[in-house]
């Protein structure tokens, strides 16, 4: 396969939720009904604009489509991303709180519990003409959260449509299992896409029981490339030609796995569309992705 769509470092537009986490980390398992130790944490959270947060600290130009509430934490969101070297086109809506998510993080593992807010309203009109105002834009990223929920599907498949009709490059990441899970069609709605990401969770809803290179290729009829990772394991890649790539974890001490998946599809996308073959993309993603874990939150 040809290295990826673009020889020079490209600007990236990255559609999905904008959210304020509020990270939880705890030693063991939380005592039920009575008190556990932790250390609470408040600040930018929502997969996009993590992969975002990760790609401008990688050096891309990178422009995150979102929608957050017309309130003190979406005005905080935005402002961390700006800082940040973000370049963000969020639609501020009035009545509707910014999105927040729970975040229980042990050292290799975190379970979301989730309110989407505003992400919800992620608007078509929006999404259409940030991508059509990036005139320089040569690839798309949209988080699958968009698509797994009926308010914001909408703007997500909006997303993929208007990069379809200006000739960018698209790629998805599965968001989540469990809504994945509920969700009927999104294999049929993102058909076609030139790169679908997913942990190996989401594999098994998405493919079925099976090898994470089996995996792969059930989900090739979808997707010209398919990554599927493996958290500390590394990671497969499934191109159409049929060629199969891998590439190991980066041994690291775990401090907060939040925001990994994230830091990895950052690391991957801005090695793969400046040019690099599969196999430094995905070795570009595992360093990415190892980073992140040596850290606490879902940002660098």
């Amino acid at each position: 396969m040809t290295p990826g769509p673009a020889a020079t470092a490209a600007h990236l537009l990255v559609v999905g939720d904008l959210v304020t986490d509020v990270l939880v980390r705890h030693a063991g398992p939380p005592a039920v009904g009575s008190d556990t130790q932790a250390q609470i944490r408040v600040g930018g959270g929502g997969q996009a604009a993590n992969t975002a947060a990760w790609l401008a600290h990688a050096g891309c130009a990178v422009t995150l489509v979102a929608a957050v509430g017309d309130d003190h934490a979406g005005r905080e969101r935005v402002a961390e991303l700006v800082a940040a070297g973000v370049r963000c086109e969020v639609r501020h809506h009035t009545g509707t709180a910014t999105g927040s998510v729970v975040v229980l993080s042990s050292a290799g593992e975190r379970t979301m519990i989730t309110d989407r807010g505003a992400a919800l309203l992620l608007d078509p009109g929006d999404v259409t003409a940030a991508v059509k105002g990036v005139p320089d834009a040569s690839h798309l990223h949209l988080s699958g959260y968009p698509l797994l929920h009926a308010g914001s599907r909408p703007g997500g498949v909006a997303a993929l449509a208007a990069a379809r009709e200006r000739g960018l490059t698209t790629s998805v990441d599965a968001a989540s299992a469990a809504p994945l899970r509920a969700s009927g069609d999104f294999l049929e709605l993102v058909r076609g896409i030139d790169l679908l990401l997913c942990n190996a969770d989401e594999a098994a809803v998405l493919a079925g029981p099976g090898s994470a290179e089996e995996q792969a290729a059930v989900l090739s009829a979808y997707a010209r490339n398919v990554v599927v990772k493996r958290g500390a394991h590394g990671a497969v890649w499934r191109s159409g030609d049929g060629v199969l790539r891998s590439v190991a974890g980066v041994p690291v001490r775990s401090i907060d796995p939040t925001g990994a998946g994230d830091a990895f599809a950052a690391g991957l996308l801005k090695a793969w569309c400046s040019g690099a073959e599969p196999q430094a993309a995905l070795a570009a993603g595992a360093a990415l992705g190892a980073a992140a874990v040596t850290t606490v939150g879902a940002r660098p």
